[in-house]
This record gives C-alpha cells, structure tokens and sequence, in this order.
C-alpha cells in the first residue's frame, strides 16, 4: 500500500473505529491477511484514570488494531502494572516492553537533550513543537539519541498550554518560591530548584496523597482537566498560570529498536501513522476539556492567579543560566539547542505578525 493510501486508512480508522482488512496492502501488492500475527506490550507513565493522556496510548493501539485487521495488536498497560511510570524508558530499552507511552523530559538524567522531546521552559507552542518535530529536523535529532538506548521515539500526544501549578499557600514574587517542596519535573524542576525550590518528581498517580498529606506544598501536572482528575484542587488552593516551563509538551512512543527492525514495513507505517493521530486528537480533546474544566473551578473555592512579571523574568533568567550551562559541559545538547533556538526565533517572528496580532486585536473588541 502506498504510504499517502495508509495515511488516509489510518484517519479512516481514527473516525470510523472499523477498517477492513481486506482493503489495505503492502507496498508489494501482498494483503494485510497475509501478515503475521504480532502481539505487543506498551508501558504507559499513566494512570487509567486520566484518560486523556492514558488514551493516546489507547489511540494507538485502537489503529494499529484497525489498520492491521487485528493482526497487530497492542496492550497497553498503565503506570505500575508492569514498571513504574517513570521506568518507561528502561522498560523498552531491556526488551521488558515492545514500546512505551511516556514523556522524554522524565529521562533527563540520562542525557538533559531529551528535554527537548517534551517540552523546555520558555519554548514552543503546541503547534511550533510539531512544526519542529516533523518538518525541522526535531524528531531525526531526538533519535539520534534515543539510538544510544536502542530505542526509537515518535511523537504521540501532546496536552497543549499547561498551567502553571497548585500552591497550599498565595505568592508574592520569587522570594516566596524559596523553600517549597514542588512536585515538577524536567528542566523546568531545574530552573525551579534554582529559584529556591526543593523539587520533588512523581509520577501523576502519586501527587494528590503528597500533596495532601503536605509531603510537598505545591505540584504542577498538567492543566484543569487532568489536574481535577486527580484530585489536586481538594488538596491546594491557589492555581497558577502560565506552566511557562512546557508551554507545548509532547508526549512520545519509544519502541525498542530490535522489535521495531523485526516488524513487517507495513506495520511499521501503521505505527507511525497511528501515533502521527494519537498527537492531533489528544491535542483537539485536551483544548475543548481544559477550557471547560477551567470554567468549572473558577465557579468553586480554587483561585486562579498569575505568576507575575518578577516570578516570569526570575525564570526566564534562571532558564538562560541553565541551558547555557549544560551546554558548555554536553557538546551534543549544545548543537540540538544552537539549531532549536534558531528554529524558536523563526517561528515567533512568525506567530507575532500572524497569530499574536490578531489574537491582540480580537481581544480589544
């Protein structure tokens, strides 16, 4: 089958849910049914209750399942039930797992580039992450990386404009920040511990009880939707914006390199294609269930509440330190970040005469 003629396959499952076996073929003519049975395993870093994010998981198995005539299949399985959900990585990396569902920037200690794969505080925009990833070299570079662990990486979803966290107690400027104990993680933990913060990373299951219980006194995960899922407004009060340090996260599907070379090259299409959908739809349902869910909290006793410019310039000042840091002790990250900032400064100019101004000016009249 041609690659555009399984593209459009896949939307057609995306929007039927039921594709026929009988009508996708390989390049070389030969039938779906005529391919081997395949059963993989998928890791997730989530719990089932965020469906959302759990189903961009569930996305790509769904089409792969669709597209293959159900001779490819995929089980995925939430955070804990097979590795935890911040061992994803290693999980696909030892052939535990076929492939995984998780976020790149979970696995900075192993080499800080892989932050660029989800999000960099003061980075892109959903849209300008998937301009980067598909048409400015960004995914060829994360995989050049991802090639020292044996994994390939594609991106899968991604959770759109985050906020900024949940605080038991009002800020005021970046001297407040010093001494929290603040469930965040990334570089953007990084730039936070730099501010003064004592930076906690957990998995999404596990921040309601730490907060809670006051093991930590602050948390980001995700935005309204997914943070009401887990409880976070019943547990903190204050909810701030913007979450400056993943302003367009992706989320990733690693394969273990092995499994991926043993697949038939129409599976591994299929694939492909199944996560190119899982990153559009997560990003259309989380847009239409943040806006929502953020209405619903501001008619309760949640208060949300901006960063401020003093805490927003703190940042940012903390985030150039930082990245010229690595940079100066990691020549691979100081090459992916020289290209990635060339490619920021191009789509800003960009978005300010189209977007922003017209954004700036909607929202005058």
């Amino acid at each position: 089958m041609q690659r555009r003629e399984l593209i459009r396959a896949a939307s057609l499952a995306g929007g039927a849910g039921v594709l026929s076996a009988c009508s996708i073929r390989r390049v070389d003519g030969t039938a779906t049914s005529e391919l081997p049975r395949v059963r993989w395993r998928m890791a997730t870093s989530w719990p089932h209750a965020l469906d959302t994010i759990y189903g961009g998981a569930q996305t790509i198995a769904d089409q792969v399942g669709a597209m293959s005539g159900g001779r490819f299949t995929i089980e995925p399985y939430a955070a804990g039930e097979i590795v935890p959900g911040l061992q994803v990585l290693d999980a696909v990396q030892n052939g535990a797992v076929e492939c995984g569902h998780t976020a790149s920037y979970y696995y900075v200690g192993k080499n800080p580039a892989l932050a660029f794969g989800t999000a960099v505080p003061f980075g892109l925009t959903p849209q300008q992450q998937n301009t980067w990833l598909y048409e400015g070299g960004g995914n060829d570079a994360l995989n050049r990386i991802y090639a020292d662990f044996g994994v390939r990486s594609f991106a899968a979803g991604n959770t759109g404009p985050q906020m900024g966290g949940w605080f038991k107690s009002q800020l005021d400027g970046p001297e407040s920040l010093k001494g929290l104990k603040m469930r965040i993680p990334g570089l953007g933990g990084k730039v936070m511990a730099a501010l003064g913060v004592n930076v906690q990373v957990l998995p999404g299951g596990e921040i309601y009880l730490a907060l809670e219980r006051g093991a930590i006194d602050a948390a980001e995960f995700t935005g309204p939707y997914d943070d009401s899922k887990l409880g976070l407004p019943k547990a903190a009060r204050f909810y701030y914006y913007p979450g400056w340090w993943e302003p367009g996260p992706t989320l990733t599907a690693l394969v273990n390199q092995r499994a991926w070379t043993k697949l038939p090259k129409a599976y591994q299409q299929m694939f492909e294609s199944a996560c190119q959908s899982a990153n559009l739809l997560m990003l259309s349902r989380y847009d239409r269930l943040n806006a929502k869910a953020l209405e619903t909290l501001r008619q309760g006793p949640t208060q949300v509440e901006f960063y401020g410019d003093g805490i927003l310039e703190a940042a940012r000042a903390a985030t150039d330190d930082l990245m010229a840091d690595i940079a100066r002790g990691d020549a691979g990250f100081n090459s992916l970040w020289s290209e990635w900032k060339q490619f920021r400064q191009l789509a800003r100019s960009w978005n300010e005469v189209t977007e922003l101004s017209y954004t700036r000016f909607s929202d005058g009249n």
